[in-house]
């Protein structure tokens, strides 16, 4: 998979709330059963259990991967991915879930899934179709560069879940034909044998789960071309809405980052938009978020893209991201990172070598 772009304006979509929370929502149920609160790190990234509850909720791809990684620190589990996804069920996937049920064929239901991903509230990036004699389904992810604990516990969790949703819908003797994983085998490999029962091939080119040609073509139980057609029309409604929403907020993003050591005040965004400020906030309000979230994640991406040049001062680093002097950059980068700017910028060189960023 290409690396997307990385623009020199510091901001990406990473910020952007877009993603439905129901791998959090999973996640906190799983991690409940080792006793561990994930209620403060929901916090940290401005969530919390209320708004986990909310069916309009988006949380960015940034949010969404902090509390990850925390979650596999604090359970000390490197197989939380595949806990997680085999915890789901087609429910937790709306409306999308019910298509895939109403689906003719698992051919169907999987192209289905695969056409309307991003209302399912998935973090990798699907794809399938035929390989030769194999149909193949392939799960990327959105950015090469993401922290390595977060992109294994994303894989497990989106072919875990996909298995497990795949028995629900078409028949618990659903089984793959074989699955490789892009990431080294780990140190415990049983729980993948137990799960997916069948071949696992670890350290491959990319992620893929190959289905029987005995289960691809069969006949759902629950088929029914009707309701299947029905479903299909909300889903797309809801894409388009889904489209206008992000084209927003990338918008938005884009405006505050190309703005920056100033910031446009919300009245004036509203103008640019042609918008009330009432109008404006309530379109907000429909993404999951807010322009003062917004202007937060692009002054961070801002930060950190800073950080990584050693030549900088903090001074020239907190005038360049807007911030009003040093102390206030000081608290912004702790209520982030949980640490001072110097060892920020001291973890970021240590992990490219003391290379400066791009």
């Amino acid at each position: 998979m290409p690396e997307p772009p990385r623009p020199e304006n510091g901001t990406t979509r990473s910020t952007s709330a877009t993603i439905s929370p129901n791998i959090l929502r999973y996640l906190g149920q799983i991690t409940g059963e080792y006793g561990v609160d994930l209620r403060p790190e929901l916090t940290q990234v401005g969530l919390t259990e209320a708004l986990l509850g909310s069916a309009a909720l988006r949380v960015s791809y940034r949010q969404g991967s902090a509390v990850i990684r925390r979650a596999i620190e604090l359970t000390g589990d490197e197989n939380l991915g595949l806990r997680v996804g085999a915890a789901q069920h087609l429910t937790a996937w709306g409306l999308l879930g019910f298509a895939m049920l109403a689906s003719d064929t698992l051919r169907a239901a999987i192209d289905a899934g695969v056409r309307f991903q991003n209302v399912s509230g998935a973090m990798t990036v699907w794809s399938a179709g035929p390989e030769g004699p194999d149909y193949v389904v392939r799960a990327d992810l959105p950015d090469p560069e993401v922290d390595p604990l977060v992109a294994v516990f994303l894989v497990e969790e989106a072919f875990s879940s996909v298995v497990t949703l795949g028995r629900l819908a078409a028949g618990a003797g659903l089984t793959p034909q074989d699955i490789h994983f892009a990431f080294p085998a780990p140190q415990d490999v049983q729980p993948f044998r137990d799960l997916f029962r069948c071949p696992l091939h670890f350290g491959a080119s990319r992620n893929r789960l190959v289905v029987p040609q005995t289960w691809i073509n069969r006949p759902m139980p629950g088929r029914d071309p009707v309701t299947y057609a029905a479903t299909l029309e909300l889903l797309e409604a809801q894409m388009a809405s889904r489209r206008r929403q992000q084209d927003l907020l990338e918008v938005l993003e884009i405006s505050v980052a190309q703005s920056l050591p100033e910031v446009p005040s919300f009245a004036e965004q509203a103008r640019r938009h042609a918008s009330s400020e009432r109008t404006l906030r309530r379109r907000l309000a429909g993404c999951g978020t807010s322009y003062e979230a917004i202007v937060e994640g692009v002054r961070r991406e801002r930060v950190e893209h800073l950080l990584h040049r050693p030549h900088l001062t903090l001074r020239e680093v907190a005038r360049q991201a807007g911030f009003s002097d040093e102390r206030a950059l000081r608290r912004a980068v702790h209520r982030w990172h949980g640490m001072a700017p110097l060892q920020l910028r001291a973890a970021f060189l240590s992990d490219t070598g003391g290379d400066s960023a791009p």
